[in-house]
């Protein structure tokens, strides 16, 4: 028999909403006791505010700083919506890091250029390795598949999700480049982009100018890549189905939905 109880104590750090920084760091400054309609916290910047409060919504509480930083979300004590936040920005602003673990997730996020960490010395530097054995990248996860396909002889899958502009497509290329050279597929080295050349014609119907994206796919994607015994590549194909008909049709709002109509028609001409 267990008692959980949330330690709201005073030095304790939590955060609280901020309608411009979306989670604010905060200390508490004097002890809460159940039924106490206000907590008082000391901000960062030194003033003082009191924040109400009920015992169903206490404001969660801020990981010890030596945990800031973590390449898995799984390590911190307190896992919550801030927590993640925080850890992210942190590894990505300050650490210049993109990629964190959650468990077998991996978290990326869009540098929105390009990065030295994609070379061939870098995938060979994760082949055979371990994931968790070196640091979060997209390289792991890949070896992680391509590992347990040949060991174990059995298909793998990886699931790429995200908003528009979140770098899903830019990531499945690294993913397919990884198994070309890991695979040592000779004249398949550069299948991704063979793939990813496959369908013009479908991605300019349905394509899509979005605050974020400037060619914002609006179909789902599902990529085979196909291996043979000595478990290199001997083929790929890919299928795409249309998610969003709605977009396809009228403009959306605020996304300012531009049909690229005019690159179907170049294609035809051509």
């Amino acid at each position: 028999f267990f008692v959980f109880s949330h330690p709201v104590g005073q030095y304790n750090r939590v955060w609280i909403p901020d309608p411009e920084e979306v989670w604010k760091s905060a200390e508490i400054a004097t002890d809460y006791r159940v039924g106490d309609k206000v907590l008082r916290l000391l901000l960062e910047d030194g003033t003082e505010l009191d924040y109400s409060v009920n015992p169903e919504s206490l404001p969660p509480l801020r990981n010890p700083d030596i945990l800031v930083g973590e390449n898995d979300l799984t390590a911190l004590s307190y896992l919550h919506e801030p927590a993640v936040l925080h850890n992210l920005r942190i590894r990505f602003a300050e650490s210049k890091l993109i990629y964190t673990y959650s468990g077998i997730i991996l978290v990326a996020m869009n540098p929105y250029k390009q990065l030295p960490i994609y070379g061939d010395a870098i995938i060979h530097a994760y082949s055979g390795q371990n994931m968790g054995d070196m640091d979060p990248h997209i390289f792991a996860v890949a070896e992680e598949a391509y590992k347990q396909m040949a060991r174990n002889n059995r298909n793998q899958s990886i699931i790429v999700s995200g908003e528009s502009g979140a770098g899903k497509t830019v990531s499945a290329r690294y993913a397919m480049r990884y198994f070309a050279t890991v695979s040592k597929s000779g004249s398949n080295a550069h299948v991704e982009d063979k793939v990813l050349a496959s369908n013009p014609i479908t991605e300019a119907v349905g394509n899509a100018k979005t605050t974020r994206n400037d060619n914002s796919s609006r179909f789902g994607k599902y990529t085979e890549i196909s291996f043979d015994e000595q478990n290199q590549i001997i083929g790929a194909n890919m299928r795409t189905y249309l998610l969003e008909k709605s977009r396809v049709v009228f403009q959306g709002v605020p996304k300012n939905l531009i049909i690229r109509e005019w690159e179907a028609i170049l294609s035809l001409r051509v």
